[in-house]
Formats: C-alpha cells, structure tokens, sequence
C-alpha cells in the first residue's frame, strides 16, 4: 500500500484541495452568465458579435436581437444579398428603445461553437457596411433540448435522411 501511496504523489497533473474553510472557497459567476438574453457584444471594429446560446443541430431557429444606438449606424439600413445558406435576414428595423432591431433565422447545421455572419448595407454611415457575426452553441440531435434564451424561438426541425426508417422496399 505504501508503493500505491508514493507512486501516486509522483504523478503530474494532479486534483490539490484547499486546507481553507468551505466557506471561503465558494464559487462565483459572473454576473452575465445568468442572463437569459441573446448577448449583443460591441467589438472594437466598431462590428458586433451575437451570442444566442445552446441551439440544437438540425433545428431552424428565429433570433430576434437589437444593435445599441450608435452614431456609426446610418439611417437607412438593410440587409446585404450576401447568400448565407445558415443564416437569412429577416427583418431590420427601429427598435422602439433605440438602435436596430435585427430577426433573422438561422438553420443549426453543425455540432460545436459555430459562427455565422450577416452583412447589413449602412446607408449614410460611416462604415458603408457593419458586420454582425452570430454565435451558437449548437448540440447534436441526442442530448436533449435546450432552453432557448430569450429572443431565440425554434420554427421547426429540419428533416433528417434515416435508412433504417425509410419506407423503401427496392425492387423484387
């Protein structure tokens, strides 16, 4: 037992536990992480980044978001006819508390983080364009649902080719 005992200080990597009181050793979030809205994230481009959460692989998705009131927004502005065939424009219009409000739908067609980007045409702004880029964490078909944050509405599940549930018999 002894050899047991020493072989397993000598391994690296190892789990260390705090001699301190459980009370001091608590856990702390930030504050954002208990937000249930999509997160709309200046970057210093002057671009943004939207985090919609956990999406599930196959399923099309609504994300309604706002883009903050910004002096780099211009009066008119619309989406680019960029084809994305993940991620469509829906709707781009002013948001009754300022900024844009932007809906989109989006097609979860991969597992893991995933990005996709928009391109919105920023008439009378300066830049003449703004990208958004939109950010899901996207989980495969068996590992259940995910609750959707707020300003994300699942529309539908698209369909899946399974050859153990097709009704094709083949020719005798």
């Amino acid at each position: 037992m002894a050899t047991a005992k020493k072989s397993s200080r000598a391994k690296a990597g190892g789990v260390r536990f705090s001699e301190e009181p459980a009370a001091t050793s608590h856990v702390h979030f930030d504050d954002k992480l208990h937000d249930s809205v999509v997160m709309v994230i200046p970057e210093p481009d002057g671009n943004f980044l939207v985090k919609v959460g956990f999406l599930k692989i196959q399923h099309k998705y609504e994300i309604v978001f706002t883009l903050p009131e910004s002096p780099r927004l211009g009066e008119n502005v619309s989406p680019a006819p960029v084809p994305n065939p993940h991620l469509r424009v829906t709707d781009v219009k002013p948001a009754a508390e300022g900024g844009l409000q932007v809906t989109c739908e989006y097609t979860a067609h991969q597992e893991g983080v995933l990005r996709e980007e928009m391109v919105l045409l920023n008439e009378g702004g300066d830049p003449p364009c703004l990208r958004v880029r939109v950010q899901a964490r996207v989980m495969d078909r068996h590992h259940g649902t995910p609750m959707l944050l707020e300003g994300v509405r699942c529309v539908g599940a698209e369909l899946e080719y399974d050859s153990e549930q097709s009704d094709w018999q083949g020719f005798d």
